[in-house]
C-alpha cells in the first residue's frame, strides 16, 4: 500500500516524533521517583546517552521504541511495507548501534536494564516489568508495587520468580 502522504509531509511527521520524554519513559520515571529512586537523565558522558543513570546503582536503563530498535517479538516492531529495504537498513543500524552502546556500558562496569514500550502497555504487563525493575533495584527483596491512578489492583513481585542478567531478561 502506497503512503497516504508525499515525502515532504511523512519528513515531517517522522522529524516530530520524539527521542525523548516519551510516554513509556515518563512512565518509568514516575515509578523511580515515586520509590525514592534518584536519577540522571540522557548524560552524555555515557556512550549512546542512555535514558537513565542511577549511579549509586551502577545501572542505566533504556527505555526503547519497539519500532525504532526492532523488537522482533512484538507486532510494533514490524517493519512497514513500503520502502521495506531503506527501513530494514535503518533499523539495522540502530541494532548495531545499540549493541556498540551496550558493549561499551558493560566495559565500563555498568548494569543495563532495557524496557520496550511494548513492556508498559497494559496496566498488568507495566506492573510486571516495573516490579521486575525495583526488585533489581531493591537488591533483590520482596517488593510490593501498586500502580498508581490507573487501577486499585496490588502486584507483588518475589524474588524466588526472578531469574537475573546483566540486562533485562525480556530484551
Amino acid at each position: 500500500m502506497a503512503d497516504i502522504f508525499d515525502k515532504a509531509k511523512r519528513r515531517k511527521i517522522m522529524q516530530a516524533i520524539r527521542g525523548k520524554d516519551t510516554r513509556p519513559e515518563w512512565l518509568v520515571r514516575k515509578c523511580l521517583h515515586r520509590h525514592g529512586f534518584r536519577y540522571r537523565l540522557h548524560d552524555r558522558r555515557l556512550p549512546g546517552r542512555p535514558d537513565l543513570v542511577l549511579r549509586k546503582y551502577n545501572t542505566v536503563i533504556l527505555v526503547q521504541g519497539c519500532f525504532w530498535h526492532g523488537h522482533e517479538p512484538c507486532r510494533i516492531g514490524r517493519l512497514p511495507k513500503s520502502n521495506r529495504t531503506w527501513w530494514e537498513e535503518k533499523i539495522n543500524r540502530n541494532r548495531a548501534r545499540d549493541q556498540r552502546n551496550l558493549f561499551l556500558l558493560e566495559k565500563l562496569g555498568w548494569n543495563i536494564w532495557t524496557i520496550y514500550e511494548c513492556e508498559l502497555r497494559t496496566a498488568t504487563d507495566r506492573a510486571q516489568t516495573l516490579g521486575r525493575l525495583l526488585c533489581y533495584l531493591h537488591g533483590r527483596q520482596k517488593v510490593e508495587y501498586t500502580l498508581a491512578s490507573e487501577t486499585a489492583e496490588r502486584y507483588e513481585v518475589v524474588e524466588e520468580e526472578l531469574i537475573f542478567y546483566t540486562s533485562n531478561p525480556k530484551g
